[in-house]
């Protein structure tokens, strides 16, 4: 778990970690730049001040972009076209990001910028950096990048209050850009050669976004494992299928992770059932646990690699080497498509462990499937309907996940006149996956709750060691619902134990860290 009170972060472009930026963009750390940083980043900028000195062309610092990239800009033009960079390219719809993911676009450009690759002046990474602490939150809209030449729409949104522009939130209120930087006290910038640039072309949308989303699915898929176990428990499920000796013979981490899991929660308990004892089997909701979750797991841990790397990578475009063999060199480390399949990835393995939650809860509420358990959880049931309607509410979240899981970047539509012409809609995807494990937060939740009123019906002091610690903290603000009551607090109240990460919290202190 990150740190909650960690007051500072600091930068130095290769060592942030995902835990540094929830801190930062949860829980407002402060950011500082490394020992020894100015020194890279002045390096870096008096590369590209003698290269104009030199006269030499280089691509976006004295020529055009995308498609006017032969147009010559003369001299006296540098700080016009860098500021027009800006003004222009900010025009993105939509609702705007959550104030979560400005920070975290923030700290993750700024991590970027100072690793000494991209020509920018001090100046402009005290500007951000002071933003980051002092509270100074662009307005950015959504929509509008497809992900290459890096997230240039949203992130030109992000620089705007920087020169003066746009709107930005201090203090609960949204002011001109202009005025909320004076009311903080930040001297707004003139962007010189190369700095608009820097500043908007990279992945820092899609990766603020999935940055986010796999630090909560990184707790969520423990805490599917959680309330996967007090599920089996309240139903008596068959524990022969956890046995280590059916996983070891197809030992794939994740699968092998789950099955320990889920032995470890069930540790003591007089609910399950032995092979043969009341059934034979369980269905695969209850049986395949392990091969689903760990599905989902193994998934999950290439994702995780994949935005651990960008995170400390530099997606700037042209890159400035100022060592020895100096050289500014244009490639296309913006695209943004090691991010755009990671997303989607992220987004298909997260709506799996929605999709078996959901057939879990129909597993608890049908008293067909329920192995005794009466119709929709409830004593009463014809005057009362239980929990039937928070199935259906499952039911819908898992259905609309189906859509957002279809992968956007497998489509590209060219931009810049075919200059740009295989984009990653990265962005697209990791606002998506984002979505995708809010929905399942909510579908777990719902389980939780659904086996913890299950778990009433049967006799709770015979639950696992685990699934009793989960069903304990159920219990401390929800009640055993009697009758019908109006539902959604209740449910809020779940969604937060598993949004929050205090299930998983609760539990392995009892139990031990999970894998």
């Amino acid at each position: 778990m990150v740190d909650y009170m960690k007051k500072v972060v600091k930068v130095n472009g290769s060592s942030l970690t995902i835990e540094d930026v929830v801190a930062v963009a949860r829980f407002n750390a402060k950011v500082e730049l490394a020992e020894g940083q100015e020194e890279i980043i002045l390096k870096s900028r008096k590369f590209v001040e003698d290269a104009l000195d030199a006269g030499e062309a280089i691509y976006g610092i004295n020529t055009g972009f995308g498609k006017f990239s032969t147009v010559s800009i003369s001299e006296k033009e540098l700080d016009l076209l860098q500021k027009n960079l800006i003004i222009s390219d900010a025009c993105g719809v939509g609702e705007n990001f959550d104030t979560e993911i400005v920070r975290a676009m923030m700290v993750l450009r700024l991590n970027s910028i100072i690793k000494g690759f991209s020509g920018v002046l001090m100046s402009t990474v005290n500007c951000l950096m002071e933003m980051l602490n002092k509270g100074v939150h662009p307005i950015i809209r959504s929509k509008g990048s497809v992900g290459a030449s890096g997230d240039l729409c949203p992130l030109a949104h992000m620089v705007l209050p920087m020169i003066g522009l746009g709107e930005a939130e201090f203090e609960g209120e949204v002011l001109p850009g202009k005025e909320a930087m004076k009311k903080a006290g930040i001297d707004t910038i003139t962007l010189k050669a190369k700095e608009g640039l820097a500043l908007i072309n990279g992945t820092q949308a899609m990766m603020a976004n999935a940055t986010l989303a796999v630090y909560d699915t990184e707790k969520l898929l423990k805490q599917a494992d959680i309330i996967a176990s007090l599920t089996i428990d309240s139903l008596g499920g068959i524990i022969d299928a956890f046995d280590e000796r059916v996983h070891l013979v197809r030992p794939h981490k994740g699968q092998l992770d789950t099955a320990q899991n889920i032995r470890n929660l069930l540790k003591d308990s007089k609910l399950v059932t032995k092979q043969g004892e009341v059934r034979m089997q369980d269905s695969y909701s209850l049986r395949c646990i392990p091969q689903v979750h760990g599905g989902s797991r193994l998934a999950f841990d290439y994702v995780k690699q994949t935005i651990e790397t960008e995170i400390n990578s530099v997606t700037d475009n042209p890159l400035i080497f100022s060592g020895e063999d100096g050289a500014c060199i244009s490639g296309g480390n913006f695209h943004g498509q090691p991010i755009a399949i990671a997303a989607d990835t992220l987004g298909i393995l997260v709506s799996e462990i929605a999709n078996i939650s959901e057939r879990r809860i129909e597993k608890l509420v049908n008293p067909a499937l329920s192995h005794g358990l009466p119709a929709f959880l409830v004593k009463h049931g014809g005057v009362n309907d239980g929990f039937m309607i928070p199935q259906y509410v499952a039911a819908a979240l898992v259905s609309e996940n189906k859509v957002l899981a279809h992968p956007a970047c497998v489509d590209s539509i060219p931009t810049s006149a075919n200059q740009e012409d295989h984009v990653s809609m990265g962005t697209i995807g990791a606002r998506k996956a984002r979505t995708i494990v809010d929905h399942a937060q909510h579908v777990l939740s719902i389980e939780l709750l659904c086996a913890a009123q299950a778990a009433d019906f049967r006799e709770v002091e015979k639950l696992g060691k685990g699934s009793r610690a989960a069903y304990d903290l159920v219990r401390e603000s929800v009640d055993f619902m009697e009758n019908d009551v109006v539902f959604y607090p209740e449910m809020d109240k779940t969604f937060e134990m598993v949004k929050s990460g205090k299930l998983l919290d609760k539990v392995e202190e009892v139990v031990g860290k999970l894998n």
